[in-house]
C-alpha cells in the first residue's frame, strides 16, 4: 500500500493527515501556533514556528505509521492565504509574517486605489484592494520598515515558506498568488504593470507553478528529522480555500462549498476567467488545472464562536454549547449577533466595523446568546450566497466542511437559512484532504483530480431545509443586514477607545 501526506497550514494550527490509495485517512497529527498581536489590528506569526511545528506533525505521522516509511510517496500543502513572508538573499526570515486578518494597511489600500483606480485594478488582478491581501502588506513594510524592505530578496506566502524549508526551493502557485493583488489571474503571470506602479521588483516574486506540480524532493535534513525517506516527492499545493474545494469535490459548477474555520467561506467553481462580480466577490485561480473559483468571506466565523466560548464558557466543550442552542429557537427570541470581531470582508469590505449583540432583554438566557452567535455567523455566510444568487447563480446544493460541519444542529441551521440541501462528507478534513489529493494525482495514482474525487470524496448525509424555518429566517435576514448600516457610524465614533 502507498500513502501520501496532506498538510494544512491554518491560522491556529497545522494539521497533517496520512491518506492511502483508497482515500482512507490512516493517521492525523496537529500542532498549535501562537499569534502575535503587538498592537490593535496587528496579527503576526513567526514563519519558523510554522516550519518547526509542521516538521513535528509529519514526524508524528511517520512514527505512528504501522508500515514502512518507504510506503509514503508524496506530500503536498494547503495554507492560509495572503500572509507576507520576507526572506533575504540567504533565505533567512527578515520579520514576522503579517497575516491575512491583519488590518493595519488601510492607508496602503487607499494608495492602491488612488494610484491605479478601482476599475483598472479589477481588470488587472480581478480583486479589490483589501487590508488582508499581500500587496498592501508589502507597501506597509516598504513605508514603515524601508531598511528591511531593501534587504528582502523574495516574498513568499505561508505554505510556500514551509515547502521551501522542506525542499530548499522557492516557488509559489497560482491559487495562492491570486490573493496577492500582484497576479494577473486570467493570464497566470505576475503583473508587470502592478509591480512597476508600486515599486515592487519583479525579482521579489517567486517562480510560479501549477498547484499539482512536482517541485522537488525533501532535503536529507528534513528526511532525517522526520523519518521520511529522501525520495519523497513534494508538490506545490494550494491556497486553503482552493484545497478545501478540491477536498470537497468542487470540480464542476453544480455545487457550492461552505467552509467554517477561523474565517468562513462560500465558494463556487468557475470555468470562465472573464466572470465579473465587480469586486463584491473574490475571484481566484483554482488548484484544479485551468479553473477558477469565486468566493465570499466572513472574517470571523469560527473565531466568533471560539471567542464566545473563551469569554463565557471557557471550560465547556464546543459540542455541548452548540447543543444548548436547541433550548432557544430560530431568531434566538429576538437576539441578533453580527460576527464583525475584526471587521468584515463580504459584502462590506470594512476593517473598522465591529461585532454587536442587538435586542438583548432580561428574558434572554445563555442558550439564546449561543444560538444568536451561530445564526449571526450563518447569516454572514448567507450574505455571500445572496450575492451569488443575485449574479444569476443557482445554489441549491452546498457541501459544508470545517467546524460548522461537525454539528448536526449547525448543519440544519445552514439548510434552513440558505434554503438549500446541505451535504456532509465522510471525510471532514477539508483543505488537508485536498492537499493529499494533489499529492495522489502527482504520484500518478489518478490521471486527474476528477478521477481522484470519484475514489476519495463520498457523501455521508444531507440536511434539507424546513420551509417554516426558512421563511422565518427570510423575515429576520433584512433586520440582520440593517445592523451593519446602523452600527457603522457608532463604531467609527468608538474607534478612539480601542487605541
Amino acid at each position: 500500500m502507498e500513502y501520501v501526506i496532506g498538510a494544512d497550514l491554518g491560522t491556529s494550527a497545522v494539521k497533517a493527515i496520512l491518506v492511502n490509495q483508497f482515500g482512507e485517512i490512516c493517521g492525523e497529527a496537529s500542532r498549535p501556533f501562537s499569534i502575535i498581536e503587538p498592537h490593535s489590528g496587528y496579527s503576526e506569526q513567526d514563519p519558523r514556528e510554522w516550519a518547526e511545528k509542521t516538521k513535528e506533525a509529519v514526524k508524528e505521522l511517520v512514527e505512528n505509521h504501522r508500515g514502512e516509511a518507504g510506503e509514503i510517496k508524496g506530500i503536498s500543502f494547503s495554507g492560509q492565504m495572503h500572509g507576507l513572508v520576507l526572506l533575504d538573499g540567504q533565505g533567512a526570515v527578515l520579520r514576522n509574517a503579517i497575516l491575512w486578518n491583519d488590518t493595519r494597511t488601510t492607508d496602503q489600500c487607499r494608495l492602491i486605489n488612488e494610484t491605479i483606480g478601482e476599475a483598472r485594478l479589477l481588470e488587472l488582478v480581478k480583486n479589490p484592494a483589501l487590508e488582508g491581501f499581500t500587496l498592501p502588506k508589502l507597501l506597509w513594510v516598504k513605508e514603515h520598515e524601508k531598511e528591511l524592505f531593501d534587504k528582502a530578496a523574495v516574498f513568499l506566502l505561508p505554505k510556500d515558506y514551509v515547502r521551501y524549508c522542506m525542499t530548499g526551493r522557492l516557488h509559489s502557485e497560482y491559487s495562492d498568488a491570486a490573493g496577492t493583488l500582484l497576479l494577473d489571474v486570467k493570464h497566470k503571470t505576475w503583473s508587470s504593470d502592478m509591480c512597476r506602479r508600486f515599486g515592487i521588483p519583479e525579482s521579489m516574486c517567486p517562480e510560479l507553478v501549477e498547484s499539482g506540480s512536482f517541485v522537488g524532493r525533501i532535503t536529507p535534513e528534513f528526511a532525517g528529522e522526520t523519518g521520511l525517506l529522501p525520495e519523497v516527492k513534494v508538490f506545490a499545493g494550494g491556497a486553503d480555500n482552493a484545497c478545501g474545494a478540491v477536498g470537497a469535490g468542487i470540480l464542476h459548477d453544480d455545487t457550492a462549498l461552505c467552509s467554517i474555520g477561523t474565517s468562513g467561506v462560500v465558494l463556487t467553481y468557475e470555468k470562465d476567467p472573464d466572470q465579473e462580480f465587480r469586486g463584491n466577490i473574490h475571484f481566484f485561480n483554482h488548484a484544479a488545472h485551468d479553473a477558477y473559483y469565486s468566493m465570499g468571506v466572513t472574517l470571523s466565523a469560527g473565531r466568533s464562536f471560539s471567542w464566545f466560548k473563551d469569554v463565557f464558557a471557557k471550560h465547556e466543550a464546543f459540542d455541548a454549547l452548540i447543543c444548548e442552542a436547541e433550548n432557544s429557537r430560530p431568531g434566538a427570541r429576538g437576539l441578533l449577533f453580527t460576527p464583525y470581531l475584526s471587521g468584515e470582508r463580504t459584502p462590506h469590505a470594512d476593517p473598522d466595523i465591529r461585532a454587536s449583540f442587538i435586542g438583548m432583554d432580561s428574558g434572554h438566557r445563555r442558550a439564546d446568546f449561543i444560538r444568536a452567535v451561530i445564526e449571526g455567523i450563518t447569516f454572514s455566510l448567507y450574505e455571500s450566497i445572496e450575492q451569488f444568487r443575485a449574479g444569476g447563480k443557482k445554489i441549491s446544493r452546498v457541501i459544508s466542511i470545517g467546524g460548522g460541519a461537525k454539528s448536526e444542529q449547525w448543519l440544519q441551521i445552514q439548510a434552513d437559512m440558505f434554503n438549500a440541501e446541505i451535504i456532509r462528507l465522510k471525510s471532514g478534513q477539508g483543505p488537508a484532504f485536498g492537499a493529499a489529493m494533489l499529492a495522489a494525482v502527482g504520484c500518478g495514482w489518478f490521471p486527474a483530480l476528477e478521477a481522484c474525487a470519484e475514489q476519495f470524496v463520498h457523501v455521508k448525509e444531507s440536511f434539507l431545509p424546513r420551509p417554516e424555518f426558512s421563511e422565518r429566517y427570510q423575515d429576520i435576514f433584512p433586520i440582520y443586514k440593517d445592523i451593519y448600516r446602523y452600527t457603522k457610524p457608532l463604531n467609527e465614533r468608538l474607534a478612539f477607545l480601542r487605541e
